[in-house]
């Protein structure tokens, strides 16, 4: 028998990458009868400007509650996305949580919702690095230990998860939420000139870009970009690329305030690279999209480039999305200099990785992840859609 009740499902977000894969779940929310979404954002990432063009082009509705946490170290971040959510949740549990990826937002929230009794669903569960030393790697472990429904995106997060002692019956492998976004979102995407334009870069470099080629970068781990002689040693390997290929480097704030207070700007700005503010999700796309290969530290580029068939570089000792490198179009280049520019020579001369589409990767996860929701708290959805 369905419960005729309807149910409240809060998703709980605070970082751009929630917002990308929180939208397509927001919307099989909203179409299936009997479930009533709410939308908290914590307000981990706090540029006012860029979080409102992200749910413009997201299409996400207005959250119903922004706590406006704002900066922090991890553990005071998390503390006070805990004392905001606590009051909120327990005036009003929902009948589930969801909670997506692995940033402080995530954990804070899986914590609330454990110690209320409320249900937990994990969207992205299961992936590891084998690296603690990654604060995210520290937040997926303690997160897939509380949740009670653990969505997957790929068959290593499954072998991860049972190896861990997680009952088989507690997850459901439905795909992955961030290619729902992209592929609907894919043909919106912004041109390369507009967004080179948008950004200031000289109209000569710009045009050289878009006609010749260029190849899209992202770099902001603490890994990378923490260490002054680390970062140095990246930003000069960023020049001699740039020789051979423009570069278009998308500045994280994290990484412009470390080359900043190590002096290193002088690197950027006598070597061919454009260098933009942080990009919205279409403009990052587009970007992506045309790029001849992508440089990366980024956990969800590994997964866009995969899915768009464009070539990835990833300056990463270890991935927790190892079906990008078996099945995708990833290369994991380690933290050498040398490897990564090793690797682009290959890149260049050879045209760079191609991959495949890893399987259920297919635009239709938050559907399978909405209907296993439904069938967990006894509404009419017995099976998941195909």
């Amino acid at each position: 028998m369905s419960d005729p009740r309807p149910r409240t499902i809060c998703c709980i977000v605070g970082a751009r990458p929630n917002f990308v894969k929180i939208a397509p779940i927001m919307r099989a929310l909203t179409d299936c009868d009997g479930l009533t979404p709410q939308l908290i954002h914590t307000g981990q990432h706090y540029d006012v400007a860029m979080n409102s063009i992200f749910f413009d082009e997201l299409e996400i509705p207005r959250p119903d509650i922004n706590l406006e946490v704002g900066s922090g170290s991890g553990t005071e971040q998390t503390a006070r996305i805990m004392l905001g959510l606590e009051p909120i949740l327990s005036t009003r549990p929902p009948d589930m949580a969801i909670v997506v990826g692995d940033v402080n937002s995530t954990l804070a929230a899986a914590l609330v919702a454990a110690k209320l009794g409320i249900p937990l669903a994990h969207v992205e569960a299961g992936l590891r690095s084998g690296d603690r030393s990654m604060p995210e790697e520290v937040n997926r472990l303690v997160v897939d230990r509380l949740s009670d429904l653990l969505f997957t995106s790929e068959q290593s997060a499954i072998d991860n998860l049972i190896s861990e002692g997680v009952s088989p019956r507690r997850i459901v492998f439905v795909g992955n939420v961030m290619i729902d976004t992209l592929r609907a979102c894919s043909t919106r995407a912004a041109p390369v000139r507009s967004t080179l334009s948008g950004a200031g870069a000289d109209p000569a470099l710009s045009e050289q870009a878009a006609a010749l080629g260029f190849a899209f970068v992202t770099l902001h781990r603490p890994s990378n970009v923490d260490d002054p002689e680390r970062l140095e040693s990246l930003l000069k390997a960023l020049a001699r690329i740039a020789r051979k290929i423009t570069l278009v480097f998308a500045l994280h704030p994290r990484t412009r305030a470390m080359i900043e207070s190590a002096g290193l700007d002088a690197l950027l700005l006598t070597s061919s690279i454009i260098v933009t503010p942080p990009l919205s999700y279409l403009r990052a796309i587009g970007l992506m999209k045309e790029a001849r290969f992508v440089i990366t530290d980024s956990g969800g580029v590994q997964e866009e480039t995969t899915a768009l068939g464009i070539p990835c570089l990833t300056v990463r000792d270890s991935t927790e999305r190892p079906v990008t490198v078996q099945q995708g179009t990833n290369i994991l280049v380690g933290t050498s200099i040398e490897a990564l520019a090793s690797a682009v020579d290959d890149t260049l001369a050879g045209g760079g990785k191609r991959g495949q589409i890893p399987p259920m990767w297919d635009g239709k996860a938050a559907e399978r992840i909405v209907a296993a929701i439904d069938a967990h708290l006894g509404g009419r959805h017995a099976l998941l859609p195909a």
